[in-house]
């Protein structure tokens, strides 16, 4: 049913309730079992246990989980404790995310006023909120929050905020007259409707409950948050490489037992080197590693007045092509500023034009003494406009407070709805004048006479006619605009009803909620970035299209669509024109909600700001939400997943950089982990293909995991930043790892470790005068050649890593040592390797022999290899690029 259509008279009927008699005590009873608690669904919480045991479903942890009963199998119990930390830091982190989520809804409830006045059995009393039921009959005054979603019965001067649930920047004035409308009508257009928690500034009035709890509009809301959840692209890439990691880890062990089984080999030991070869083929740093390079993102963007709540959100950030942006608070100042002012004598000019200061002096008094707002340093009180108006008086530089002192209130009309027009009666001893302030339609053909100046002349038709041709002019501007007047007040007094009238018309400014300055940078940088901001604002429509084309979001009017206007078209013309609009104005929750899904159904990572209440649903939605820290609720800071402390557009364009920053460092990390263990699988399998003694034992392997699968890959993902990496257009929603050939130089790299590691273990051989194909070789050859072959690989993986920083530039131009955690992590691999060597117990633990000056400098070139190779790589590829 649409209660703002309906006539009080019907409602009350419906709901079977006396306005002034209210609901008995029996009737609210038997409602409360129809109805429910005037709450929101509460919803069984998981345990801590259920939701940990729900983080272990996954492809990834399952393959983590092979490995550590494959390492504790084979007595390796440091790794396993390692690996088990990995799946312990992972399921922590998704634990800690669906607890956020039930977040939301908890602030969402604590939004709802505790106590509400309403009339029961004809006696005003004070109820719990829960108890309130449709038919409920309840009082609204000033500063109250509304309990309930209210068809108003009567109003004197209502004003309500609800810049939390509808965007609007300014209170919005309330009537219970009936809105005739054939047409649904927007949030922002129900004026005789108020909403559960949003809150009364001014005025009272008389309702009665037509919705509660999640049948209300914010409860809606909360319904809605509840049920969303999004993968974000990091998750799902990392998800499909653990699905085909496990595989090739599975396939590996299969075929290396298989060909050594049919060679003759002994069982026992085949068995124990195909599982460690299977977890060798397993990056089982990788997920702790993505962890912790997505927590130093955390920490990075945190000094950059953006926190982080879901640490894959860094990442997802980097891969945004669009941005939804809340237009109040956001894109703007959300205060309103007089920008333009207009009286007969000057026409429309700057306020703070110097030369006609002088002329505004007095429409800027009458503004002031008209007035019922507050404006000190520290703090502001009333509404919006007025605190605007008593800025204005700064401007000009008027002593507000000498103003006030020297002028007394004798009496006064407050502004109302159908007069819009407020009036007072104010004396400064010499003088008794009416001032009134308010819509220029309303004002103007109250007046017989203009000031120019120090005159008064008398208002003509063609006077009026220009006066309200620049008041048009600057409401197409989306300038609000608010006049004044004035006249004598007589010695014998006058009839408040005839007041305003015979009125001398002085002037009226045009105001606006101000752009951020910053924004408009922050937008064009956006876009050079292959980034697009859309307006979606439940602000009016030409407002929008002010903004919006001020910053550099719009270029033509036809890019701008209302909520109703988007209502008309169909699905298929929706996704059809989305595309091409940059705002859209006076939209419902339910609009935002349905344009990010748009959006998202074309191919687009989407990411929402938003401050209110009503932003809560799409921030939801959106691949990324993004939430206000100082003017955002509760509801919208926990429906999102980055909260900017500065309220700062720009602040969104710099997280998006260093999002982008960090899925680089991670992609870093990733390729280097594959590279290496590739290394390690193609040398075990070549090995065992030809018929040769493997290379490395289990032990060796898996003490190579540890050394180049934590420090060099951390370090990696601890890079610097690039630069130019906002020269790039976002990357493919679906883009993988392995895009721009970087599959080809896994590869590549894996295969050069391989040819190295089999160099060593090849020459080994030769120096001690035998063949790796031989029948018998004494065990002490196998050894030598084994550790020839371990230094060997640890050497080249090492520094190898130095070739991940970039995959165009060299290394030489990137800055040798300017990682310098990379560079202490390659001096530390080696040196703790050297230890291995030098350490008896360990050399005796891992098989390995003493090598001579002339081995280690062999070690040393071979180790250089990969990294030579993949410079000469990157030079052909730039002469190429530059000629």
């Amino acid at each position: 049913m649409l209660f703002y259509q309906e006539e009080i008279s019907a409602i009350l009927k419906k709901f079977k309730v006396d306005k002034n008699r209210g609901l008995s005590e029996k009737e609210v009873k038997e409602r409360l079992q129809i109805y429910g608690y005037n709450k929101w669904r509460t919803h069984q919480s998981k345990s801590l246990l259920s939701l940990f045991i729900g983080q272990l479903k996954d492809a990834l942890i399952y393959v983590l989980m092979a490995a550590i009963a494959i390492t504790i199998y084979m007595g390796e119990y440091i790794d396993a404790i390692i690996i088990s930390g990995v799946i312990l830091i992972n399921a922590s982190l998704g634990v800690y995310q669906e607890v956020k989520a039930g977040k939301a809804i908890q602030a969402l409830q604590k939004l709802a006023a505790l106590k509400a006045t309403v009339i029961r059995e004809g006696i005003r009393q004070i109820v719990d909120t829960a108890t309130l039921v449709p038919g409920d009959i309840v009082v609204l005054e000033t500063g109250q929050i509304v309990p309930a979603d209210l068809r108003l019965i009567s109003s004197i001067n209502l004003q309500v905020e609800e810049a939390a649930l509808t965007g609007e920047s300014v209170p919005v004035y309330k009537e219970a007259k009936t809105v005739s409308s054939d047409d649904h009508v927007v949030l922002g257009e129900q004026k005789n409707m108020a909403f559960m928690s949003t809150l009364v500034t001014y005025g009272r009035a008389l309702g009665v409950v037509v919705a509660t709890g999640k049948k209300t509009e914010v409860g809606k809301i909360a319904e809605n948050i509840n049920t969303t959840e999004t993968k974000t692209p990091l998750e799902i890439r990392l998800s499909d490489l653990g699905k085909t990691l496990g595989k090739i880890a599975l396939g590996v062990c299969f075929l290396f037992f298989i060909i050594g089984y049919l060679q003759g080999r002994p069982l026992a030991d085949l068995f124990l080197t195909a599982v460690s070869l299977a977890v060798a083929s397993i990056p089982e740093g990788l997920a702790a590693i993505v962890a912790v390079v997505l927590s130093i993102g955390v920490t990075k963007m945190s000094k950059k007045n953006a926190i982080i709540k879901r640490l894959p959100a860094v990442e997802t950030l980097g891969s945004v092509n669009i941005i939804c942006s809340d237009k109040t608070g956001t894109l703007t100042m959300n205060q309103m500023q007089v920008v333009q002012a207009y009286t007969y004598k000057t026409g429309t000019q700057s306020s703070i034009n110097t030369s006609a200061r002088a002329d505004f002096k007095q429409l800027s008094k009458i503004m002031l003494l008209c007035n019922d707002a507050t404006l000190t340093k520290n703090q502001q009180t009333g509404d919006p406009t007025e605190i605007a108006l008593l800025d204005f008086a700064d401007q000009l530089d008027i002593k507000r407070s000498q103003v006030n002192s020297t002028h007394q209130r004798l009496d006064e009309l407050p502004f109302d709805s159908d007069r819009k027009m407020m009036s007072v009666i104010v004396t400064d001893q010499t003088k008794t004048e009416l001032l009134v302030k308010g819509a220029i339609d309303q004002i103007l053909p109250r007046c017989t006479h203009v000031q120019f100046g120090a005159e008064v002349q008398l208002l003509s038709e063609s006077i009026k006619e220009g006066i309200l041709k620049s008041s048009e002019n600057m409401s197409a501007s989306a300038l609000r605009t608010l006049a004044a007047a004035y006249k004598p007040y007589p010695s014998q007094g006058i009839n408040k009803e005839n007041w305003e009238t015979e009125l001398i018309f002085v002037g009226f400014v045009g105001m606006i909620d101000p752009p951020r300055k910053e924004a408009k940078i922050a937008i064009e940088k956006a876009h050079k970035a292959g980034i697009e901001t859309l307006m979606i604002t439940g602000d009016h429509k030409q407002t929008a299209i002010a903004i919006a084309k001020d910053i550099g979001i719009l270029q033509t009017d036809d890019q701008a669509i209302t909520g109703r206007e988007w209502d008309h078209l169909s699905s298929k013309e929706q996704q059809d024109k989305i595309n091409s609009l940059r705002v859209f104005a006076r939209v419902s929750p339910q609009h935002k909600v349905n344009i990010v899904k748009r959006l998202q159904e074309t191919g687009h990572i989407v990411s929402m700001t938003g401050d209110g209440v009503n932003d809560a649903p799409s921030l939801s939605h959106a691949n990324i939400g993004v939430a206000m820290g100082i003017t955002g609720t509760d509801v919208a800071k926990n429906a999102s997943d980055i909260i900017l402390t500065d309220d700062n557009f720009a602040t969104i364009v710099t997280a998006v950089e260093q999002g982008r920053n960090i899925y680089s460092n991670i992609k870093k990390s990733v390729l280097f982990l594959l590279t290496s263990n590739l290394g390690e699988v193609i040398a075990m399998l070549i090995s065992i293909i030809m018929g040769m003694p493997v290379p490395l034992i289990a032990t060796q392997i898996l003490w190579i995991n540890l050394l180049t699968d934590s420090l060099p890959a951390i370090a990696l993902g601890m890079d610097n930043d690039d630069p130019t990496v906002m020269q790039h257009k976002p990357r493919p929603p679906k883009e993988s790892f392995f895009a721009h050939k970087q599959g080809i130089r896994v590869f590549a790299g894996g295969c050069l470790i391989a040819l190295v590691t089999l160099t060593a273990y090849s020459y080994a051989y030769t120096v001690k005068g035998y063949s790796a194909f031989d029948d018998a070789i004494p065990q002490a050859v196998i050894d030598y050649a084994r550790s020839m072959a371990f230094m060997s690989i640890i050497a080249a993986q090492l520094i190898y890593a130095l070739a991940f920083r970039h995959y165009q530039k060299s290394i030489f131009s990137l800055g040798l040592f300017s990682n310098k955690l990379l560079t202490g992590a390659v001096v530390l691999g080696i040196v703790l390797q050297l230890l291995l060597f030098e350490i008896s117990f360990l050399r005796e633990a891992f098989k390995l022999t003493s090598l001579s000056l002339i081995d280690w400098f062999i070690v040393l070139a071979l180790g250089l290899i990969p990294l030579l190779g993949n410079e000469m790589v990157k030079l052909f590829y730039r002469i190429k690029k530059n000629n």
